[in-house]
Order: structure tokens, then C-alpha cells, then sequence
């Protein structure tokens, strides 16, 4: 699979190690977790959490990506598809998409345009996977990135005693 995309606004490529700063700062803002976990990433946690990213490309080919702002060269994200095993009823696997934006640029678009990306290469590669996600109830605005890239609700769960909602896109043909 690919491991490096770029759109109008965006460079969208596999983490390295030199990530790590990038990664702490983002994962630390309250703002970023509140739908995610809701605590702050520690530095450790978040070299475990680049680790696990990393990780996933060499075991399966494909993962997520972390997100570049073209204009500044600033690390504003991550987007994409990995199988992350949750332990969670009913099951979601083997290709669950996520996305995370910095909340200095939510707004923009960038979510939109990165999931836009990373679907389509999805698609290329595995034209017949249905893809999932899993996004926590009151997390109104990524559910309406879903909805605009034609998830639809499969069923209610709870996930790390959040709930949440789990979606699917159905495979393209």
C-alpha cells in the first residue's frame, strides 16, 4: 500500500520516530481528548501510542498516518485504517478508520479532506472491504464526517465506559 498521500492541503505519510514531539504535544491537549479517552497523553504514552502506529505498517501493510499542513509543515493530525482489535460488542475489524485533528485547526476541513484521501486508497487496495468506525456519541462533529463519507450506524456500544457508535461504509464495487 502506499505510505506516503498528498492532497490539496495536506501531506499525509507513515510515522517515524521523529514524530515523538509532534505526537506528545497533540495527544496532551485536553481539547483533542475529550472524545477520546479524556486524559491527556503522558510522553511516554505517546511514544507507546507511535510505536503501536509504526508497529501496525510492518505487521500489516497498512495503518495510520500522520497529517502535515502543506502551508506550514505542521503536524495537524492522524488519519486512517488499521485493525486495532478492540475488544469490544459487536466486534469491528479488520479495517476500522479513525481520524484526530488539532484543535488549533478543526474547522477547516482538514478531517474531511484527509478521510476523502485515505478512503480512496482504502478502496484501490481492497475494493471489496467494508470499513468501520467507531466514534463516541456526543462527538458531533466527526459523526458528521462519517455521514458525508457514507457510514452509516450499525450499532450502539460502550467502549472504555464511553458510548459510542459504530459505523459502516459499505465496500465500493
Amino acid at each position: 500500500m502506499d505510505r506516503a498521500i498528498e492532497t490539496e492541503r495536506l501531506s499525509l505519510r507513515v510515522p517515524v520516530a521523529t514524530d515523538l514531539a509532534a505526537v506528545a504535544t497533540l495527544w496532551r491537549d485536553p481539547e483533542l481528548v475529550k472524545f477520546i479517552g479524556r486524559r491527556p497523553l503522558s510522553r511516554e504514552q505517546a511514544w507507546q501510542r507511535l510505536l503501536r502506529l509504526v508497529g501496525h505498517w510492518a505487521l500489516a501493510g497498512y495503518g495510520v498516518f500522520v497529517m502535515i499542513e502543506r502551508a506550514t509543515g505542521r503536524y495537524v493530525g492522524e488519519v486512517g485504517i488499521a485493525n486495532f482489535e478492540r475488544d469490544v460488542v459487536p466486534p469491528i475489524g479488520p479495517f476500522e478508520m479513525g481520524w484526530i485533528v488539532s484543535p488549533s485547526v478543526q474547522g477547516r476541513g482538514y478531517a474531511s479532506e484527509a478521510v476523502s484521501a485515505v478512503l480512496a486508497l482504502h478502496d484501490r487496495h481492497f475494493p471489496r472491504a467494508v470499513v468501520s468506525c467507531s466514534i463516541h456519541a456526543d462527538h458531533a462533529a466527526s459523526l458528521r464526517v462519517a455521514a458525508k463519507h457514507g457510514f452509516v450506524e450499525r450499532a450502539r456500544t460502550t467502549y472504555n465506559d464511553d458510548p459510542n457508535v459504530i459505523l459502516d461504509r459499505k465496500a465500493s464495487t
